[in-house]
């Protein structure tokens, strides 16, 4: 299979299930792909097993439809994140941004159509380094740092749907709990030693094997860091991890080139503060919003807006439509519509730096 315009008339049922349905909850269990082929099997009457499973997963990575398997970590709840935005005047916009991306703490960095032009993640073992960065990034540009950290996360999730015809990411998918979490601006600083290895061990992927977790104890006994898991300690770790929220899902991470989801628009919104929960609560479980989180207000910087929603559409007018619907149905308040005009820069955080920091 190879990814041309038509590669999806090469996806069969079996791949149809491991790319829209396994996307998260990959079970947590010694032979996880056993199970995964049962399930598949019953679901599609394929005659499969393990091994064709692992097969197919490994196939799917190596052509581009899958960027990795494992797990999907939480960067603001491991460590200290904020996004921030400089007004980058159009002379110097691509001298700022080198600044900004020569920092490794600095994981996406996106041009937006707005005055506030250059957005980016900065993520850290503390708040103490973020904030340190920041006003390092504010002194080398001259430019006002607007910093605007995550103070509570209503509905956040990037899973989507590639094999149908769906319009918006979420439009299929199961409901998904959504709920009003507040988000610290500090570190944990709670990591055992065995989490921070298995997070630095599994922040690129998880081994395609029959046996990923297993093989994870292994690398992890062997980088001489004094931990020497079996595999249902590395069992049980994955699990306090996704119930502490550092690991947000496990399955297969989908290329978001592939989706067909290229149109989207974070759109800002002044809601009333007593408000807050009840509108981000009601937004978040909307099938078409694929992130909705609260920010501060920064007056100081005539930023007045508390909430963040983002659409991801397969067309641009589609998306438009739907930031309508929701500003006559849903959150009738004064918004900005900021687009993403260039990808600047985009990776993962980096956990050496979270880990070692928040030690």
């Amino acid at each position: 299979m190879s990814l041309d315009a038509d590669w999806r008339a090469d996806v069969d049922a079996v791949d149809a299930a491991l790319i829209d349905e396994y996307q998260s909850g990959f079970p947590v269990e010694s032979r996880p792909f056993e199970r995964v082929a049962r399930e598949i099997a019953a679901e599609t009457g394929a005659d499969v097993d393990a091994d064709a499973i692992l097969e197919r997963v490994r196939d799917l990575r190596e052509h581009g439809v899958f960027r990795r398997f494992g797990a999907v970590l939480n960067p603001p709840v491991i460590g200290s994140s904020t996004l921030a935005a400089v007004r980058a005047p159009e002379g110097r916009f691509d001298e700022i941004a080198e600044v900004i991306n020569g920092y490794r703490q600095v994981n996406h960095n996106y041009r937006r159509d707005h005055e506030w032009n250059q957005w980016f993640v900065v993520t850290a073992g503390s708040r103490e380094t973020r904030d340190a960065i920041l006003a390092e990034i504010e002194e080398r540009t001259g430019c006002e740092v607007l910093a605007l950290p995550m103070l509570t996360d209503y509905y956040i999730d990037l899973e989507f749907p590639v094999v149908n015809g769906d319009r918006f990411a979420r439009e299929s998918l199961d409901q998904t709990e959504v709920s009003a979490t507040r988000i610290s601006e500090d570190a944990r600083g709670d990591l055992t030693p065995l989490d921070a290895d298995l997070l630095l061990a599994i922040q690129d992927g998880f081994p395609l094997s029959a046996t990923p977790y297993a093989d994870v104890a292994d690398e992890i006994g062997a980088t001489g860091s004094g931990v020497d898991p079996t595999v249902d300690d590395v069992l049980s770790a994955v699990d306090r991890l996704l119930a502490g929220g550092c690991i947000k899902r496990i399955g297969c991470v989908v290329n978001h080139v592939v989706t067909g989801f290229t149109n989207n628009c974070m759109v800002v919104w002044d809601v009333p503060d007593d408000e807050l929960d009840e509108r981000g609560e009601a937004v978040g479980s909307l099938p078409y919003v694929t992130l909705c989180y609260h920010r501060p207000r920064r007056t100081e910087q005539d930023w007045e807006y508390n909430l963040f929603t983002m659409i991801h559409g397969r067309e641009a007018e589609a998306v438009d439509e739907k930031i309508d619907e929701l500003a006559a149905d849903h959150l009738p308040f004064t918004h900005e519509r900021l687009y993403s005009t260039e990808t600047l820069k985009q990776t993962g955080a980096r956990y050496e730096d979270l880990v070692a920091d928040g030690e």
